[in-house]
């Protein structure tokens, strides 16, 4: 029974459409990029709708600015003023970036984010999910797993004992052995991506390594493998790892273009 239930969950997963992530992984990806960004749209007019929007000029020129340095790097010919840069009076240490070109960025996050290169680094982080296409994979993977759960409870159905024992076991090995690790691996990916934005925007990518440092500070964190993040001193290992190609592409950048220079 229980290789039966792993076959339905096997060939949910197969079944969603193929494409390949921009650090070259396997990614399955089935919704369409127009229904993203409408459900990226909506989901940001959501939150301006129940989160104060910052009325401070000096912090919204500032977030604006390093913005506008990183979109550029996204795609060829990615015009700035084409995304909405919202920055929200909120403690919370946090930002996000959204299907539909939007980004969102928390006040309280430069109490962590304590220069422009780190903040930099955030919103390289956070935009990196946008063109790596994490939202879709993530919603696409959930869309798999629910699937193959109602398909394996259809199979029990004529089978009464321990069905409910065995669902409950097999829900939470989706949770924390499909939909977790991939939301580490989409993390993990975003953090090298976003290294490489921000050092194509000139900004240094050496600074995500304190970033990640002051954000581990933020509070304590479950276990990496029941998190949807990977530890601080994972997550710096990988950054450290991928820096010396991170700083050759800002040298090449600064040959270009004049360094940033965003303050408040």
């Amino acid at each position: 029974m229980i290789r039966t239930i792993v076959l339905f969950l096997t060939t949910s997963l197969l079944l969603a459409g193929c494409a390949t992530s921009p650090e070259g992984r396997h990614q399955l990806t089935f919704l369409p990029a127009k229904q993203m960004r409408a459900l990226g749209a909506q989901s940001f007019e959501q939150i301006k709708a129940s989160t104060p929007v910052s009325k401070d000029p000096a912090t919204v020129q500032y977030i604006n600015c390093i913005a506008r340095r990183i979109i550029p790097q996204l795609e060829k010919n990615n015009n700035p003023d084409d995304w909405e840069v919202v920055v929200f009076d909120d403690p919370q240490a946090n930002a996000f970036a959204l299907p539909g070109n939007k980004i969102g960025v928390y006040t309280g996050l430069l109490k962590y984010a304590r220069n422009q290169h780190q903040v930099a680094a955030v919103i390289g982080h956070e935009t990196g999910h946008v063109i790596a296409h994490h939202s879709n994979e993530r919603l696409s993977s959930q869309l798999a797993v629910s699937a193959g759960l109602t398909l394996a409870a259809a199979v029990l159905g004529a089978d009464k004992k321990n069905d409910s024992l065995l669902m409950a076991g097999l829900g939470l090995g989706a949770q924390y052995g499909v939909l977790l690790p991939f939301s580490r691996k989409h993390e993990s990916e975003a953090d090298l991506i976003g290294l490489n934005l921000m050092a194509k925007a000139g900004f240094d990518p050496s600074e995500s390594i304190p970033l990640w440092q002051n954000m581990a500070q933020a509070g304590a964190s479950p276990p990496e493998f029941m998190s949807t993040h990977p530890s601080s001193g994972s997550r710096i290992r990988n950054l450290r790892g991928r820096l010396p190609k991170a700083l050759k592409l800002r040298q090449q950048a600064l040959l270009h273009n004049n360094p940033p220079n965003c303050t408040r």
